[in-house]
């Protein structure tokens, strides 16, 4: 009779952020309807990405300096997407949606019809 011998699972590299995905982000961002005439800036953060924008409103920095938009975090054993807007009030990232699709969380940052992400 033999023996079945068990590997040690080896660790996976994250999925994300990878540059694939920040091009993709990038891209699609450029469909949004709310300030439209700023650049925002896609970083990577570990499991996900970080949207920030210059704050032309001046509804959250007077000086119109570079303010958080979004956060997007990819939930590997879900196999989900969370979005967080923040909540410049309190210093929190709040969850605003949960997507089984990038492209389809982008489409709610672009669309943003209660101005939680473009405030």
């Amino acid at each position: 009779m033999q023996a079945a011998v068990a590997e040690t699972p080896r660790p996976r590299a994250p999925s994300h952020p990878n540059e694939f995905d920040l091009v993709r982000i990038r891209r699609g961002l450029e469909a949004r309807v709310r300030y439209r005439y700023v650049t925002p800036r896609v970083s990577g953060v570990d499991g996900g990405y970080l949207i920030q924008s210059p704050c032309c409103s001046r509804n959250i920095d007077a000086q119109g300096g570079i303010i958080d938009v979004a956060l997007m975090l990819f939930d590997g054993v879900s196999g989900v997407w969370q979005l967080f807007a923040r909540d410049h009030e309190r210093g929190t990232w709040e969850l605003a949606g949960v997507h089984p699709r990038l492209v389809e969380m982008i489409g709610e940052i672009n669309s943003d019809p209660e101005r939680v992400f473009w405030q």
